[in-house]
This record gives C-alpha cells, structure tokens and sequence, in this order.
C-alpha cells in the first residue's frame, strides 16, 4: 500500500470518527470543555488511532492493533470511572460508542471502506435519536413487548426449522408456506399496530387510518364510525379517516400479492392502484371540507399478534386452501369465485394469500386476480354497510358511496 493510499484511508477515518464525535460532542455540550470523556476532537482522533493501528498490524504484528485495542479500552475505564464522581451518569454508551469509533478506523484501512462508513452513519444516527427511541419505549407496555419476542420467536426461530413439503389431500398442507404467510400478515400488522401506539391519534382520524388500515381497516371503520353518534357534525373527518383505512387495505393487499406472487401482483396492479387511489383522493376531499377537528379518544385496536391467533389464522389459511381445490373441482371456476366472497365478508387476507399460493402451484392467474378482487369488492360493500348501519346515514353514504364507486372504477380496469 502506498504512502498516498495510507493517506486516503486515514482521511475517511478521520471523517468517520469526525461525524460521531459531532453527535457525542453536540450531546454533552453543556457539560463544558473538558468536563466530557471525550468529544468531536477525541472521537476523531480514536478513529485515528484504529486506522494507524491497522496499518502498524499491517506491516508488523497483528496483536499490535490488540494491546492498542486493550490501552484505549483502559483509558476509557479510568475517564468515565472519573467522571462518575462528578455526574453520575452511569451510561456507558459512549464508551461503546468510543472503541466501535476504533474499530471503523481500523476497518476503513483494511479497505472495507464502505461497510465502515455505512457504519458510522448508522451509528451516528441511533445515538442522534436517542430522545425518540426512548419515548417510543414508555410507550410500550409489557403485553407488546411480549408480542416483539412472539414474534421474533415464529420467525426467527420457528419458519426455517419447518419442512418445506406438501402433505394432505393435493398436498395442500405445506408447513413452511403456512407458517411464512402467517409470519407475514402478523408483521405487516404488528408494524401498523405499533405505528399506532407510537404516533397515537392525536393527529386525527387519518392518520389513524392510514396505519390502523395494516391492522385491520374493518376494526377502523367500526370505532370510527361509532364516534359519529359521539361528535355530530363531523361525519367528513371520520368519513375521510375510515376511506383512508380502506384504501390502505387495497395497498396491503398489492403489497401481499408482491411478496406472495409478483406475477399475480402485476396483473392484480392497474385494478387495485386504481382503487387506492380513487378512496384516497375521496378521503383527501373529505378531509379538506371537514366541519372541524376535535382530537379523538384513543381508538382500540386489539394487538395483531397473539400465538393462539396466529395458529388460528394458519389454520384458518389451510381450510381455505382445501376448500379451492375442492370447490373448483367439482364446480370450476365458479366455486372460487363463491369461496373468495364468502372469505370476503369477514377478512381479505386469507383468500389473497391462498390465491398467490396456489396460482404458483397451476392456477390460471386470471382466475385468482378475479377471486382476490371479488373478495376485496366484497369487504368493501360490507365496510359501507358498517359505516351506514353503525355511523348514521350521512356517514354510511359518504364511505359507501365512495367504495362502490372506487371498485366500480378498478374493476372497468382491463387486466
């Protein structure tokens, strides 16, 4: 490695330690020169240090760049064992923060430029958030913490272990794909959920919607509807929020089929965009000539992931998958077709990933985009029902309306 080499690698460490020591030292900045373990100077300098350390190993022994590794460590003890008699401050991240500075260092000079860079970058932004995760984390409580581990738990560890072969009657049990689109519907809604309980609804009801729709858009309409027998007057808020949730619902079921099925995806595209679109437009609409604006009571949702509903719901998928292959084998096409709006009426989830699964196995693909549709036009007609029935005749033509003429509209869409 030549000189000018050396030079290069030891800039970009110097620029990796620079840009976290920015963010330590912009922390401690009250704390005044002097009275901090280490700043933007001292960072860049450990960035320093770990590159100069890897060129010594380099070009001497490796365990140099050890016995280093092991000095700074001590330093960093001894500082931060001083400054705990001054400020009690007994966190230690930037300690950590500190030797992975050293290692970036080290890193960029044995030519992983970009992984340490990248790094930094990371790095620096988790410290940079620090207020924010941890209001995240007051948030949460012990039931949805329990559900994070669940599911780490069905992911994982519990999908690679399951055999990846068909059992049953057509094969149609296949452990592996069951239990994958399980794990999928549970963290697209686990993601919804906790975007909820994060954000809360102090931004209104479509916000609300807008995430509460990767949860369940059904539960959505429900409580929102209910609250327009609460707050009169303000049918086009909670109109525009449960229009939000229901055009989510056709988003998440494009983004189903993606993963599940790109083939089954791109044909289902112009049908559902169309329909995203159109119910999201009405809800921008609505929300523009609102009434007025009270902020909502807090709208429950019950946690997406609980173990019992997730084997439920895998079973729930098998039956549905039995049921098509035999519904279509003694009444074609048509007993599809009735199996994707009897699914319809509760959930779209079921019929979509069955669909995307068995049009993989030798389903005519035009012939599950038509029972995905049926399903989603289905669920549709019954969220206007909820919202009329429930919210009131204003509220339900309002969403009603809108739904009808949203699936109209995508299914003129040729396909």
């Amino acid at each position: 490695m030549t000189e000018l080499e050396n030079f290069k690698l030891l800039g970009i460490a110097l620029a990796i330690g620079l840009l976290i020591g920015l963010e330590r030292g912009w922390r401690a900045r009250d704390r005044g020169e002097g009275m901090r373990v280490a700043g933007l100077r001292t960072y860049g300098m450990i960035s320093l240090l770990g590159g100069l350390s890897a060129i010594l190993a380099q070009q001497a022994q490796p365990f140099l760049m050890g016995f280093v590794f092991l000095g700074l460590t001590s330093v960093l003890l001894l500082a931060y064992s001083k400054s705990l008699d001054k400020f009690e401050d007994f966190s230690i991240t930037s300690i950590i923060a500190s030797l992975v500075t050293f290692t970036l260092g080290a890193l960029t000079v044995f030519g992983h430029i970009t992984l340490a860079s990248a790094s930094a970058v990371v790095i620096t932004s988790l410290l940079g958030f620090k207020p924010l995760l941890h209001g995240w984390l007051k948030k949460l409580e012990q039931e949805e913490l329990n559900a994070t581990l669940k599911l780490l738990l069905i992911s994982v560890v519990l999908l690679p272990i399951l055999p990846d072969k068909g059992y049953g009657p057509w094969a149609a049990f296949n452990p592996y794909h069951i239990w994958w689109m399980v794990v999928l519907i549970a963290g697209i809604s686990y993601l919804g959920y906790f975007a909820i309980r994060i954000a809360g609804n102090q931004h209104g009801p479509v916000l609300t919607g807008a995430l509460g729709g990767l949860v369940s858009s059904t539960a959505v309409t429900l409580n929102l509807s209910r609250l327009s027998t609460q707050q009169p007057n303000m049918e086009n808020v909670l109109a525009a929020g449960i229009l939000t949730a229901c055009a989510t619902m056709f988003a998440r079921t494009l983004l189903l089929t993606s993963v599940m099925n790109p083939a089954l995806f791109r044909v289902l595209l112009p049908a559902l965009l169309v329909m995203t679109l159109f119910t999201y437009f009405a809800a921008f609409l609505l929300w523009r000539n609102r009434q007025g604006f009270k902020t909502i009571d807090e709208i429950t949702l019950e946690n997406p992931f609980q173990l019992v509903m997730a084997i439920k719901f895998g079973a729930f998928l098998v039956l549905i998958m039995l049921l098509s292959k035999l519904l279509k084998m003694y009444f074609g096409d048509m007993g599809t077709f009735f199996l994707a709006a009897t699914s319809g009426l509760a959930d779209v989830d079921p019929i979509t990933l069955s669909m995307s699964q068995m049009s993989k196995e030798g389903m005519d693909i035009s012939v599950a985009a038509k029972a995905i549709l049926i399903a989603v036009s289905v669920n549709s007609g019954i969220k206007g029902i909820f919202s009329w029935v429930v919210g009131g005749r204003i509220l339900g033509f309002r969403v009603g309306g809108t739904l009808v003429g949203a699936v109209v509209a995508g299914l003129l869409i040729p396909y």
